[in-house]
């Protein structure tokens, strides 16, 4: 246990101090005037007490330098080191998700890499799409350290170098694609392939970033044909309105029409079995009646009259029988008045 303690920054400082203080004793004049010399080793003791301790955030690490070589990180709490420039430590903010902005600036920012420079923000947001038409494209990219020593040691400037391969690579995309894919329908799959492709470069760059996001923001044409570009737009949305509600009548009138045939064809094949139906049974009755007229013709023919006058007679309101043998009637028959009644 011993050991540990005395392995640790903390009791090597002890002891440097220790040395030094022992030094100045064995040092200093006998008999002498010793205030100032120890004002001074006072001072430097302040001082390198003063810098022998850090505090690590809860979201970050620390990568600890030690005469500019690298010799660890050091997780969140309070920590010990060589002071004086002894050891150099460096705060990474590795569970923090960071970001960088393209085309627009938001205020407060603490990265310098966050927003772009007020002579780039219009420049970098100028692209050419892949049917030459012109676009100004905004977005964010947010990321994260994944790798704190690749992070500080392998890329100069990581967020400059971050922000150079995101609009390269946001260019790229933007050119494989026509100017209505990049305003409307694309925005989708413009930031899914640009994610893989910033994220490939990174990683083959070894800059020790994970990017999480890509987000287009703002999309325009440029301003001179922006209204223009307006009308088109609220032209073509026109359209899609159009289309939809005629879309919706027809699946409104579509299915009742169906409906309405399909009952029309089967109300047909209904009364045409009717028909067949009402044929055949009359040509069987007329058959049999041939067959029974053929056999007896005088007395078939009297039934079938008797039978007519049993279906006719019954639906008429007024009857006029005459005899037959009468040669004539009166001019005038009123057969109109009730009984007992004068014409």
């Amino acid at each position: 246990m011993a050991a540990n303690n005395q392995s640790s920054p903390h009791a090597q400082l002890n002891d440097l101090i220790k040395a030094v203080w022992g030094g100045v004793k064995q040092s200093a004049p006998k008999g002498g005037r010793k205030g100032p010399l120890v004002l001074l080793v006072l001072v430097l003791l302040g001082l390198a007490g003063w810098t022998a301790y850090y505090t690590v955030p809860s979201d970050s690490v620390a990568v600890v330098q030690r005469f500019g070589r690298y010799i660890g990180e050091v997780p969140p709490g309070l920590h010990f080191k060589f002071p004086l420039g002894i050891d150099n430590v460096t705060i990474v903010p590795v569970k923090r998700q960071l970001k960088q902005e393209f085309g627009f600036t938001t205020p407060g920012a603490s990265d310098r890499y966050q927003s772009p420079r007020p002579q780039d923000q219009k420049r970098e947001t100028q692209m050419v799409t892949g049917d030459l038409n012109a676009a100004l494209v905004e977005w964010v990219v947010q990321y994260r350290i994944s790798d704190p020593f690749n992070f500080l040691f392998e890329v100069r400037e990581p967020g400059a170098t971050l922000r150079a391969v995101s609009e390269s690579v946001m260019r790229e995309v933007v050119g494989d694609r026509t100017v209505d894919e990049v305003i409307t329908i694309g925005r989708q799959e413009i930031e899914t392939e640009s994610l893989a492709k910033m994220q490939r470069l990174a990683s083959k760059y070894a800059m020790g970033i994970s990017i999480d996001q890509v987000q287009l923001k703002n999309i325009n044409p440029p301003e001179p044909v922006q209204d223009s570009f307006n009308e088109v737009n609220q032209a073509q949305q026109e359209k899609e309105r159009l289309i939809n509600e005629a879309r919706r009548e027809y699946n409104r009138v579509i299915p009742l029409a169906q409906g309405e045939k399909d009952q029309r064809i089967r109300e047909a094949d209904g009364y045409r079995l009717k028909r067949i139906n009402e044929a055949e049974g009359d040509v069987a009755r007329f058959n049999a009646l041939l067959t029974e007229y053929s056999k007896a013709p005088e007395v078939t023919l009297r039934r079938i009259y008797i039978e007519t006058l049993q279906d006719v007679m019954p639906g008429i309101r007024t009857k006029i029988i005459v005899d037959e043998q009468v040669g004539g009637i009166l001019p005038l028959l009123n057969l109109g008045n009730q009984a007992g009644e004068r014409p």
